[in-house]
């Protein structure tokens, strides 16, 4: 029965307990499969045998009733024939053989009920491995998100215990310093020879201006010739 014990033990695998307590479930799922079906293999092959023998008992039972009684009927023969030493040898023999057929019967009866129990972690066997091939997929999926997820917080959880994100925060606010730094620059540059000219001209432009402005004013003072 000891093969029949870890059948047993098989059947009340729980998959999820296994995901909590192993290092690495998806190898878990996928090794306890295969574990399921070796054993179910060897259970398989211990049905098999255990069929084989029950034949073999029922087959030697009705072996030995077919041969009590037939010494059974050559007892009654020689009964009839009044042969009775023929007949108590027949009956001795009859007696010996229906002993042997009733020892067969109840070792074949008792072989039944061991193939039926084998029979029994057999099926439970296979309903757990089809169970188990069901939820392998989905168990391995969230196996994976849970890594995943794991992997992205002890990311995360180291960038911010060294700093990294207030170090990008911190060249960010260097690059616009720089950006501005350069922008002043430019301004600065614009006070150019070009513009130093330009203005030149626009003081020569003023002048020109104002000496019109006088001549017309001093032209507007003079006397007209009809006074």
């Amino acid at each position: 029965m000891g093969l029949l014990d870890r059948v047993s033990t098989l059947v009340r695998a729980n998959l999820n307990d296994l995901l909590d307590r192993a290092e690495d479930p998806e190898k878990v799922i996928k090794q306890l499969l295969i574990d399921m079906n070796n054993q179910m293999i060897q259970v398989k092959t211990q049905v098999a045998a255990a069929i084989a023998d029950e034949k073999r008992l029922q087959a030697r039972y009705q072996e030995a009733q077919r041969t009590a009684e037939d010494w059974q009927r050559k007892a009654e023969l020689a009964v009839d024939r009044g042969e009775d030493d023929l007949a108590k040898q027949a009956l001795q023999r009859y007696n010996m053989y229906a002993q042997t057929a009733a020892g067969l019967q109840e070792q074949s009866q008792a072989q039944s009920a061991q193939v039926q129990m084998l029979k029994d972690g057999l099926r439970q066997l296979q309903s757990k491995i089809e169970e188990a091939e069901a939820k392998k997929e989905l168990l391995i999926a969230r196996s994976r998100s849970a890594k995943a997820q794991e992997q992205m917080h002890r990311t995360l959880g180291s960038i911010q215990s060294v700093g990294g994100l207030s170090q990008f925060e911190r060249m960010e606010r260097r690059v616009e310093e720089q950006e501005a730094r350069a922008q002043a620059y430019t301004d600065l540059s614009v006070d150019t020879l070009d513009q130093k000219f330009a203005a030149l001209e626009t003081e020569s432009e003023v002048d020109r201006q104002l000496r019109e402005l006088k001549a017309k004013r001093q032209q507007n003072q003079l006397p007209s010739g009809g006074a």
